[in-house]
């Protein structure tokens, strides 16, 4: 299964919900006026598309409507198409990978239940693909033993070096020997697992900011990727942690995981909309290759599938 099939797939849920009522509002021969505007509306809004991203949308349709450039109903789903993608212009974000003999740092953040050690798994896996050999992971959630055991399991499975201390360690501590540990014997990435954190807890908070501090201290450098993974199917609501972490330590990007377990996929457009933050990547599955970057025009033609045209 290609990527786009298993993209299509993964978002069926989004989908389904945005096409119903799309399907509903132009059925038959409808007349473009502002009752079928509405009807979209109402639709790209029960997909939390976000309601500035909607009305930035209906806005530009309203135009093109006074203007006479809108000839049928049917015309609307590859303008949308089209204004979908504008909405999400800049959103890519291509990975970081050194290639100056020094180790590629990832610190990956975000609150319980978002993915983060299985993402850190896939990342592993896809950093093997390339040809990394030397890949270390750091377990500086050392709040909770399981977290610590679960990170060596699949340090195992993917063949990565596993840097831990005891529970209830300093997790910055962690991150500086895995760091250190990269340096010195030629480790070629580090993944950097930290504790799920409430985004509302100060102090919790400021550990983070600590493990960026050391670990930036031993490099010498900027940590190359500050990524957090945000849970899809909290919708909207994984803006306001997005907000509370970058305030903490400016991020590099963001992983968007679990679409394939919601209808709030149009999550997506709200939070790059209010962020301005690039997607890394997207995750529609358990799979390794359900993982992948982030593509605009596949993300919305996978939403929105068929038509032709730009409607103008």
């Amino acid at each position: 299964m290609s990527w786009l099939e298993r993209l299509r797939s993964g978002l069926e849920r989004t989908r389904r919900g945005l096409l119903g009522g799309l399907e509903a509002a132009l059925s038959g021969e409808r007349r473009i006026d502002q009752r079928l505007l509405e009807e979209i509306e109402a639709s790209l809004i029960a997909a939390d598309v976000g309601v500035e991203t909607t009305q930035a949308i209906i806005a530009e349709l309203g135009q093109r409507l006074a203007g006479g450039r809108l000839r049928d109903a049917e015309a609307l789903i590859p303008l949308l198409k089209e204004l979908l993608i504008e909405q999400l212009a800049g959103a890519e974000g291509a990975l970081a990978l050194r290639q100056d003999g020094q180790p590629t740092v990832y610190l990956i953040l975000g609150v319980n239940g978002s993915g983060k050690t299985t993402t850190i798994a896939k990342l592993a896996r896809r950093f093997r693909e390339l040809g990394k050999e030397r890949i270390i992971f750091a377990a500086a959630d050392t709040f909770r033993a399981a977290a610590m055991e679960q990170l060596g399991i699949w340090a195992e499975r993917v063949g990565a070096e596993l840097i831990k201390h005891c529970p209830g360690a300093d997790p910055g501590a962690v991150a500086y020997d895995a760091v250190d540990h990269a340096l010195s014997s030629g480790g070629e990435v580090v993944l950097i697992d930290t504790a799920g954190r409430l985004q509302t807890k100060f102090n919790l908070m400021e550990e983070l900011k600590k493990i960026d501090r050391v670990v930036t201290k031993r490099l010498g450098r900027p940590i190359d990727e500050r990524l957090l993974v945000l849970d899809a199917t909290t919708g909207q609501n994984a803006l306001s942690q997005a907000e509370k972490f970058n305030e903490a330590i400016p991020l590099t990007g963001l992983i968007l995981t679990k679409l394939d377990s919601t209808a709030k996929g149009g999550a997506i457009f709200p939070i790059y909309r209010e962020l301005r933050l690039p997607i890394k990547l997207i995750g529609v599955g358990e799979g390794a290759e359900d993982l992948q970057e982030f593509r605009a025009a596949e993300f919305v033609e996978a939403l929105l599938p068929g038509g032709s045209g730009d409607g103008a």
